[in-house]
């Protein structure tokens, strides 16, 4: 059951770390935050021994990797860790893979997909849903690409579609967009991974700069403001997925597409 599990959060801030936390505990786990410091965390692992540690790439005095690295150096517990950045990183993927880190997740994070993960990580499967059919999917992912501005006549308009499409049902593709998705969605179209990103980076930049600001606040909330910029692809794509994916899990049902 969940209840048994225990999972420290490295970020102690409202908006991420304490909102981690509540959708944690509400899913009946046992969750925990600490501020976000290398050394604060790894003396709350060493004391806490918890079964998964959330823990942020970049920490003053210690980074996540850091982190695992001196657990093992010194012989000590080390939990399935999650480590969370920024921005997509090919090579903090595979340094954290190579450290032993459960996965790496750019923010931002939805905390129920957090929790989701977590659970598969520590051998708790979701319970079996309903499959809608492949339309619903592409119907509801055409229709929200419509409603931000992105013109149908452009390359990155198919590969987003198929990218949100795939994101949905596969955790993994947004968290190894370079290796995992757009390879995936390049050889659907017999192109190749830097012209899909490429392609997709242009249809964000003119959703950003002609598509109704009201479905953009609706759906990406707090990015959308004029210091932070347009989002990452990555973004774009986890939080579209994320809201399509709540969407179908409110009617009981995750959507299938291979």
């Amino acid at each position: 059951m969940t209840n048994q599990i225990k999972v420290l959060i490295g970020n102690d801030t409202a908006d991420c770390g304490m909102a981690w936390a509540g959708a944690m505990k509400a899913a009946g786990m046992y969750a925990i935050t600490r501020r976000c410091d290398g050394n604060s965390v790894l003396n709350s692992i060493k004391s806490e021994a918890p079964d998964v540690a959330v823990l942020e790439e970049k920490m003053p005095f210690c980074d996540a990797l850091e982190v695992i690295r001196r657990l093992k150096t010194e012989k000590k517990y080390v939990p399935s860790v999650i480590i969370v950045t920024n921005v997509t990183n090919p090579q903090l993927e595979r340094d954290a893979m190579a450290a032993g880190a459960a996965c790496v997740m750019v923010k931002p994070v939805d905390p129920a997909y957090l929790t989701t993960k977590i659970s598969q990580i520590c051998g708790f499967e979701s319970e079996p849903t309903a499959v809608p059919d492949e339309t619903d999917l592409e119907c509801a992912v055409t229709e929200i690409i419509h409603q931000v501005g992105i013109p149908a006549h452009i390359k990155g308009y198919h590969y987003l579609r198929t990218a949100i499409m795939l994101s949905v049902n596969n955790d993994d593709m947004i968290n190894c967009i370079t290796k995992l998705l757009y390879p995936t969605v390049a050889k659907r179209y017999q192109t190749t991974s830097s012209r899909v990103e490429r392609a997709i980076r242009h249809a964000i930049e003119i959703a950003w700069d002609r598509g109704d600001i009201d479905v953009l606040t609706r759906i990406f909330s707090y990015t959308v403001h004029t210091s932070r910029g347009k989002p990452t692809n990555s973004e774009f794509i986890a939080l579209i997925a994320d809201h399509l994916r709540l969407k179908f899990k409110s009617r009981n049902a995750v959507a299938a597409y291979r």
